[in-house]
Parts: structure tokens; C-alpha cells; sequence
């Protein structure tokens, strides 16, 4: 934005200015940089606020926003633009970064040892088409609405303000505790190149098991990424591009090598505990796949949206999903799975087969992994920041993009820095089980929200054929829920699975016949729609319900300080911005822009 618009825009939020205002600084602290809004210049104010809380919680479960303003108006509250640099080839390749590492370097081992033994390969196959069809419908959202606000933008046009904060929520919760995951990794395989213990650079302390463990060396690979990744795009691309090669390299060594030394008898018995450990462990490393939506992010920045995403989206996630299965199997065939090491397992496997050289470079390719992870998802993690602030549900504070780098560096450093402090002294097994949770529920809402897209125009569709809608896709969440519910209560069982699946198979099928679609997408859609998003709420709802109960306190905590939170800032600070004046605009969607189904 150039230094006049930037004057416009402060007159506009701020009322009566002199015509010979400058730009502003970046780095500003005041009240007013933070809660600008009304509700917040005064505890009278606040208290007023306070007061109608009910009314504005209704009117915020009820508001949706429009594709224009996604694209355009948000974009404002940043003050500066993003620089369109990055190609399909720049997106595969931060696919690569933002996916491959800790993931399957790590939760391989652990969960291989720990639930599924052999099958870990079979749990992968299961997660990674859980990933893919999320993949879909994140593609066909990033085409048409192209903002680094990613899922979080998405359900907010769809399913409306509310729903995209208990998103926004997940997401921040995802971004900082899959920041920490990655950096404790880090450390885990830093220890293996230097043959040491893993827990041998980690401070002792006297603190409950599981947070007793304090990482100094996680905090500051969070820090040093973090400061790559603010100094511009660009360059952080490049710096993933050699990384990621790098760590290809090693993949496919890890792969070959593994294969060789491989002995089938290792992978008897083959499921040691049953389905229940496959889905189980499928859950967990559905984690692996996380980091794909970081891509969705860079729209702001991609030099042709519509069609460098779908070829960095599905590309690099057909690859990686290979590549996790081939890594899974080669490991299952070098070790028996009870002799696997959870925290290393890779390089403690080619030390005791004999190949003790090949440690260091399993590990060192490990390490390189996982930094080009962090800094990918430093990228995407404040992206996603960004956007969430321009719509004041955090501090506008965050939302401001830097003139120079071009990058968010406030966003960056509130993901980095909490990522930090929970990295500092949170063990694995507490974060893995949480961020798969919130992961998977991010993306059985992305898969609803494409459902509503495509069959619901506000001020087109008829009131009728919305409540169909709202019937049906319910129909499909409960009987998904309860086909979990039933496999996680009688794995054995059978009886219940034949009220639930066919209650989700014919909702379906009602979607299908019984409802037009309103809406095709132009450039690229999810093919198969009602059925594939419909299948991926069905395995997200399945995968959550194979996570223990301790993963659900955990989340169900931090979504109730989500929901304080809400009610004490975030409601009133969308709820004011959202009734302020608006310039008028010719960019909304209209009924001609929408491209109907032919009979």
C-alpha cells in the first residue's frame, strides 16, 4: 500500500486528522494499535459491551462474510500487501518442507512401538486419505478465494463468524503446539548425531512426568528459523528448496538402505493389537500430514493462484504419501516393532543392523527435516495470524505486514514465541495427541464447509432446500460420530454399524438427488461432491474418536479458555468492526457471477 492510501485508511479508522499526516511506523505499541475498537476506549464502554453479550453472540453465529471482502477489504488492515513471488514449483517444494519431518521421522517409531506394530504402514494409508481429501477441499476454497487467512478464511464466508473462531482457535492451538512438537524433535535427533541419549541435552527437573523435561535447544531452533522466515519469502524459499532436496535425498536412502537390510520376519505378527491399534496410531501420525494447509496460506503471495495451488497442493501430497508408506515399511522390515526406539527410531535402526555411519546421516537428514518444517510453518502458522487479526478476533496489532520484508512479523513472533515456551518443557506424547485433535476437526469443518458452498447462496437458494441441507449434513456428522462412538465402545462389534453407515450413506445420496448445486467452480472443483467431503467427515470424525480420552481433556480445556477469551475480547472487537460504516464496493458476488450447473 502506498504511503497516501496509508494516510486514507488512518483518517478513516480514526476520525478527524490533519491532510499532513505521515506513515506510520511499523513498530508501534499503543492502545489503539491493539483495541482500537469501541467496546474497549473506556470501561464504561466495555461494561456496555459486556452487557449485551447475548445479543451480539446471535448475531455473530448468524454473520457470515463475503468472498470481496476476504479478498480485498481485509486486506487493508495490514496496511502493506504480501509480494506475489512464489510459483507451483516454490509451493511443491514448501509442500515437501511444510510436511516431511518430525511426523514421520518421530511419530513412525513411537507409534509403531507403542499401537500398530507392522501395520503403521496400513495407518498411514488410512490418515494419508484422510489428508488427501482434505487436500481437495482446500484447494477448491484456495482457488476461488485466494488470502492467507487459509481454512480460517474459508469457514467464515461458509459457516459463518462463530464457527470460524472455534477454527481460528484450532488453528493457533495447531500452529503452537506443532511448532513445539517439530522443535522437541529437533532435539531428539540432534542428541542421535552427537550418539548421545535423547533426553541427555534436556534439563531434569522435578515437575509432573511429561513437562519434567525442560528443551533450551527446541526454544532456540524456534527462534532461528523464526528470524529466516521474517526476513522475506523469497529467500526463505530458496533456503527451503536446498533443505528440501537435502533431506529427499536422504529419504530415499533411508527407503533403499531399508529395503536392503530388511527381514520379513519382523513383520510378524503383523497387527499385534488388532484394527484398534491401526486407527489409533493413524490418528496420531495424521499429525505427519499436517502442514499441507501452510501452501492454502501463500495465496496472497502466489504469482498465479488458480494454478500453482492445485499443482503444489495435490502434487506434493501424492509424493508424500507414497514416501510415508515406503519410509513405515522399510522400518517395520529392519527392526521388530518392539525393539524400535520411539524417540530416534530411524537412526537407532541402522545402527543395530549394523550400518552405524548411516545413523549420523539418517540423522542429520532428520534435522534438516524438521528446519525446513519450521520454517515453512513459521510462514503459513503467521499467516493464518494474520489474517485472523485483520478481523480483529485478535489484536489488529498482528495483522500489520512489514513494508520492507513483506512478511508478518508480529504474527510470527506471537505463534513463535508461545511455540516456544510450551516447547521448553511439554514432552511429545502430551502434544502429538492434542494437535491431532485439533487438526482433524479443522479439516471435518473445511470438508462441511465445501458442502456448504456448494449447495447453499445466501439470497439464491431457497429456505427449503437450506433446511434440507442443514438436515442432511447433520445427519452425516451424527451418524459419523456415532459409527466412531460404536468402534470405540465394541471394536469387534458389528451390529451398530448397520444403523450408522447406511444413515450416512443415504444422507448422501439425498445431498446428490434431492438438492441442486448452486455453485461450480470456474477454474478447479473437488470432484465427486456430496460424496467425497462427506467421506472425509466420516474418516476425521472416526480418526478423532480413535484418540484416547486423555487428548480430548486436553483439548477440551483449551477450547474452554478459547470460549472465555471469545466472550471477554474476540466477540466484541468482530461485533464492533463488523457494524462499522463500509465503503460501498462493487466487488461482492452477485447472481450473475455465479456459474449454475447446466439441466
Amino acid at each position: 500500500m502506498s504511503p497516501e492510501r496509508h494516510k486514507i485508511t488512518v483518517m478513516d479508522s480514526a476520525g478527524e486528522m490533519g491532510d499532513e499526516i505521515q506513515p506510520r511506523s511499523y513498530w508501534r505499541w499503543s492502545k489503539q494499535d491493539f483495541f482500537p475498537e469501541d467496546s474497549f476506549q473506556n470501561w464504561s464502554a466495555y461494561r456496555s459491551a459486556l452487557s449485551h453479550t447475548v445479543t451480539r453472540l446471535k448475531d455473530r453465529v448468524a454473520s457470515c462474510s463475503e468472498d470481496a471482502d476476504e479478498i480485498e477489504e481485509l486486506k487493508k488492515q495490514s496496511e502493506n500487501e504480501m509480494k506475489r513471488c512464489l510459483s507451483w514449483w516454490d509451493l511443491t517444494w514448501f509442500g515437501f518442507g511444510s510436511v516431511i519431518g518430525a511426523g514421520i521421522f518421530v511419530l513412525t517409531g513411537q507409534e509403531a512401538h507403542e499401537h500398530a506394530g507392522p501395520a503403521i504402514v496400513l495407518s498411514y494409508v488410512a490418515s494419508g486419505i484422510s489428508a488427501m481429501l482434505s487436500v481437495f477441499c482446500y484447494t477448491e476454497f484456495a482457488v476461488e478465494i485466494p488470502v492467507a487467512g487459509g481454512s480460517f478464511a474459508y469457514i467464515r464466508v461458509e459457516l459463518g463468524d462463530f464457527a470460524a473462531f472455534i477454527t481460528a482457535g484450532n488453528i493457533i492451538l495447531g500452529s503452537i503446539a506443532g511448532g513445539a512438537v517439530v522443535a522437541r524433535a529437533w532435539t531428539s535427533y540432534f542428541t542421535a548425531l552427537l550418539n548421545r541419549h535423547p533426553n541427555s541435552l534436556r534439563i531434569h527437573t522435578n515437575l509432573t512426568d511429561g513437562f519434567n523435561l525442560l528443551d533450551p535447544i527446541a526454544v532456540a531452533v524456534l527462534v532461528i528459523t523464526s528470524i529466516i522466515a521474517i526476513s522475506g519469502t523469497r529467500r526463505t524459499s530458496y533456503f527451503n528448496w536446498i533443505a528440501s532436496a537435502v533431506n529427499m535425498v536422504v529419504i530415499l536412502f533411508v527407503i533403499v538402505a531399508g529395503f536392503v537390510h530388511a527381514n520379513t520376519s519382523n513383520l510378524t505378527p503383523f497387527m499385534p493389537h488388532g484394527a484398534k491399534g491401526i486407527f489409533v496410531a493413524a490418528a496420531i501420525v495424521y499429525f505427519a500430514y499436517g502442514g499441507f494447509d501452510n501452501i492454502a496460506t501463500m495465496a496472497e503471495e502466489t504469482k498465479n493462484p488458480s494454478k500453482d495451488i492445485p499443482l503444489g497442493l495435490l502434487g506434493s501430497m501424492s509424493i508424500i504419501t507414497l514416501i510415508y508408506c515406503l519410509m513405515a515399511l522399510s522400518l517395520s522390515m529392519m527392526q521388530k516393532y518392539t525393539d524400535i526406539d520411539p524417540n530416534a527410531a530411524y537412526a537407532v535402526a541402522f545402527q543395530r543392523v549394523g550400518m552405524k555411519w548411516a545413523k549420523y546421516l539418517v540423522a542429520l537428514g532428520a534435522l534438516k527435516g524438521m528446519t525446513t518444517v519450521l520454517l515453512a510453518g513459521a510462514i503459513g502458522q503467521a499467516r493464518y495470524a494474520t489474517h485472523i487479526a485483520r478481523v480483529h478476533m485478535i489484536p489488529p496489532w498482528f495483522a500489520l505486514v512489514h513494508p520492507k520484508t513483506g512478511t508478518p512479523i508480529n504474527a510470527t513472533l506471537l505463534i513463535r514465541l508461545a511455540s516456544a515456551c510450551i516447547a521448553l518443557f511439554s514432552s511429545l506424547d502430551v502434544l502429538s495427541s492434542l494437535l491431532s485433535v485439533s487438526s482433524l476437526l479443522t479439516s471435518t469443518m473445511m470438508a462441511v464447509a465445501l458442502l456448504v458452498r456448494r449447495y447453499y447462496v445466501r439470497g439464491i437458494t431457497p429456505r427449503n432446500n437450506l433446511l434440507k441441507l442443514t438436515f442432511l449434513v447433520l445427519v452425516i456428522i451424527v451418524s459419523s460420530v456415532g459409527t466412531s462412538a460404536y468402534w470405540g465402545l465394541d471394536p469387534n462389534g458389528w451390529l451398530g454399524y448397520t444403523v450408522t453407515v447406511p444413515l450416512w450413506f443415504l444422507a448422501t445420496l439425498a445431498i446428490s438427488v434431492l438438492l441442486p448445486q448452486e455453485r461450480i467452480p470456474k477454474v478447479w472443483g473437488v470432484p465427486l461432491v456430496p460424496w467425497l467431503p462427506s467421506l472425509s467427515v466420516a474418516i476425521n470424525l472416526f480418526l478423532m474418536g480413535s484418540l484416547g480420552a486423555q487428548a480430548f481433556i486436553r483439548f477440551g480445556i483449551c477450547t474452554v479458555v478459547m470460549l472465555i477469551y471469545y466472550v471477554i475480547f474476540g466477540l466484541h472487537a468482530t461485533y464492533d468492526i463488523a457494524h462499522q460504516p463500509k465503503k460501498p464496493t462493487s466487488s461482492k458476488i452477485s447472481e450473475d457471477d455465479i456459474e449454475k450447473p447446466k439441466a
